[in-house]
């Protein structure tokens, strides 16, 4: 279907929008965006839920036996989008979620953003109504789809979308057609193409996914020491912490601004944009920055692009620039933390977290100033 999304990319972003699938026609909402809690645990999926991705990430083999990769961050970081890992509803012992979650009818009425008409294809049976057809279940399956790919998880029969087990391995099911390799991200960008036909889609995924699989494993400080260790330690205690346009000083948390070039206003968020947190984690150890991303890229040795990340150390600040090689145009900073990750405040809407340094496109270096 065709529809139009709106997202805030990142600290200085702008809108963006394409076609996606039934993620917009969901009626229920999605809740606050959950994060990473202090310690690494994937705080904001409600543990039934959890159980489901994991089991379906064990089970998918049994159908997809060429599929390789599957693992449970990727279910999550589908089902987050989706529906919020079905916050708000209840999910009993069997898997089963009431209130049901259904999307809104998509019969073109421009109602959700859903602007195509889709026939109904179950007589109601999963959907609740024969009048025409709308997205189930925490994935948000279309009745038809889920003919193809439904299986019964649980064991009581039935292959229900509005089941988590089963909503999720036939979630897994779906991504691992064709006999992908979800380990390889060309693949697993695929998959989730395939789910639904958007960039921005895939990318926030994406994000979602780098922050559960992070979340699996705690931040290893044992060889980190002295101020490096003051700053990340400092970043790292604001995971949870919203994200405020323009919030963040060197004295920790504030009210943002308004507003962001989507339309964004921190003025009501107490929080922190990618260079209010890096200010404060900076602060911590007697480090004053300058307080927008690219003005930050003027401070301590600057490590060039053209070295890659892995010329990064603990503790250096990672910038992203719409164009790399012109440190005018850098819109996002990180705290590197190493192995690969980042401490961001990615956007309006999410929270402080932990991602992979290659979430945010358009990598222009670091600098230390540690």
């Amino acid at each position: 279907m065709t529809v139009l999304l709106m997202f805030t990319a990142v600290c200085c972003a702008a809108p963006v929008s394409n076609a996606i699938s039934a993620y917009v026609a969901l009626q229920t909402g999605a809740g606050d965006d959950g994060g990473i809690a202090e310690g690494g645990s994937a705080a904001d999926i409600p543990p039934r839920m959890l159980t489901a991705y994991k089991k379906a990430a064990a089970q998918v083999g049994k159908y997809r036996p060429q599929c390789e990769g599957m693992r449970w961050p990727i279910l999550a970081g589908i089902a987050k989008v989706e529906s919020n890992h079905a916050v708000g509803r209840s999910v009993a012992g069997n898997g089963d979620i009431r209130p049901k979650i259904y999307g809104v009818v998509l019969n073109g009425s421009g109602a959700g953003g859903n602007t195509s008409v889709f026939p109904d294809s179950d007589g109601g049976t999963w959907d609740g109504t024969a009048t025409g057809e709308r997205a189930v279940g925490p994935f948000q399956f279309l009745p038809s789809t889920w003919q193809d790919i439904g299986k019964d998880a649980n064991g009581d029969k039935t292959a229900d979308p509005h089941n988590a087990d089963d909503a999720a391995l036939g979630a897994a099911i779906y991504l691992c057609a064709g006999g992908r390799n979800l380990a390889k991200r060309a693949h697993l960008k695929a998959a989730i193409w395939q789910y639904n036909h958007s960039a921005e889609y895939v990318e926030n995924v994406l994000g979602w996914i780098n922050q559960y699989t992070a979340a699996a494993k705690d931040p290893d400080l044992k060889n980190v020491t002295g101020k490096v260790r003051t700053v990340i330690e400092a970043a790292l205690s604001q995971r949870g912490v919203p994200y405020s346009w323009g919030g963040g000083t060197a004295g920790g948390t504030s009210y943002g601004i308004c507003c962001s070039p989507s339309g964004k206003s921190g003025t009501s968020i107490k929080g922190f944009d990618c260079s209010g947190l890096t200010t404060y984690a900076y602060a911590t150890a007697g480090i004053r920055l300058p307080r927008t991303a690219a003005a930050q890229a003027g401070t301590g040795r600057r490590i060039p692009a053209s070295l890659g990340t892995g010329a990064l150390k603990p503790g250096d600040l990672v910038f992203y620039a719409d164009a790399p090689g012109r440190d005018s145009t850098i819109y996002h900073v990180g705290i590197y933390l190493g192995t690969g990750q980042m401490i961001n405040a990615a956007r309006p809407g999410t929270v402080v977290r932990l991602d992979a340094v290659n979430t945010m496109p358009g990598y222009a270096g670091g600098a230390r100033l540690l």
